[in-house]
């Protein structure tokens, strides 16, 4: 039988070998945002040819002669993406009649422009409703299984449930920290839906896990805890596993499929499912039995 609790600590090692290249990417290089975030305007063109180097220096040039500072030019295709400072409609029409005199045949594809304190309150909002999301899990946990029976106790099922997640939301922003400095992957209000919507999977598994061990606890007298979580994994592991993957190929069907405005949002998705199905089995239940394990300890020092 798989014995899933008694080399945790592998499991736990594992996930730090995931996290860590991600907190030091974190730590780094930050984030990629996007202007959603940062205020400023982002502009697609599409010219006759291919974008080169020549392209690029022209565009970046007529920027420049206009007086505007622009942040990145990311060639791709026959398409030009600019972000620059927060742009006019004249300032706009202005910038595509100078680039059409180079290429009659240009054109854009799309224009946003966002005022730095609307990109500082999305922020803000996106902070705030993902700490608000981990209290109420938190506090729901903890009022769902008070009465579940010793040795633990609901607050110790919450907190494990918040750290799982954690383990989720770190994996799945660490991993853009690496796409945003390697491959300019920018983050935007489609990213932050994503770690809502990762939250609320891993969750969802975690509670599977742990009401198991709570019906166990009650059914069975004098088993080690540890065995009695053990137990609830392997129980719960294939409907865990069904879940995640049924979601996952899902998402893979709407990676190939879908455009590109989702793409990056379907990524996230993908590693976040795919990180909360390993942290509600290999990292929550087991969690619970390494503070159980200090608990004991600590009682027989006192």
């Amino acid at each position: 039988m798989l014995d899933i609790i008694k080399r945790k600590n592998l499991y736990f090692l594992i996930s730090l070998i995931i996290i860590i290249p991600g907190i030091l990417s974190l730590f780094m290089f930050g984030l990629k945002l996007s202007i959603e975030f940062t205020g400023g305007s982002r502009t697609t063109f599409t010219f006759s040819k291919n974008v080169t180097t020549d392209t690029t220096n022209k565009v970046r040039q007529v920027f420049t002669n206009k007086e505007i500072e622009v942040a990145s030019v990311q060639p791709s295709g026959k398409n030009l993406i600019v972000r620059a400072t927060p742009l006019t409609e004249k300032q706009n029409a202005d910038i595509i009649s100078s680039i059409r005199k180079f290429d009659n045949k240009a054109k854009q594809e799309s224009f946003e422009s966002i005022g730095p304190t609307i990109g500082a309150e999305t922020t803000k909002k996106a902070f705030y409703s993902v700490l608000l999301a981990s209290l109420l899990i938190v506090l729901y946990i903890s009022i769902s299984f008070r009465k579940v029976p010793k040795p633990t106790s609901s607050l110790r099922f919450g907190v494990c449930a918040i750290l799982a997640v954690l383990h989720d939301v770190l994996v799945v922003i660490g991993v853009f920290s690496i796409l945003g400095h390697f491959f300019n992957v920018e983050i935007d209000s489609l990213f932050i839906t994503a770690i809502l919507t990762v939250i609320g999977f891993s969750v969802h598994d975690t509670i599977v896990v742990f009401d198991r061990i709570r019906e166990n606890l009650l059914k069975v007298n004098g088993v080690p805890f540890g065995t009695i979580v053990n137990n609830s994994i392997l129980q719960t592991i294939v409907r865990s596993l069904n879940t995640s993957l049924t979601a996952m190929l899902v998402l893979l069907t709407l990676l190939i499929f879908g455009g590109a405005s989702v793409h990056w949002f379907v990524v996230a998705l993908l590693i976040g499912i795919a990180s909360g199905t390993y942290s509600s089995i290999f990292n929550a239940a087991p969690l619970l039995v390494t503070w159980h394990e200090w608990d004991q300890k600590r009682k027989k020092k006192v």
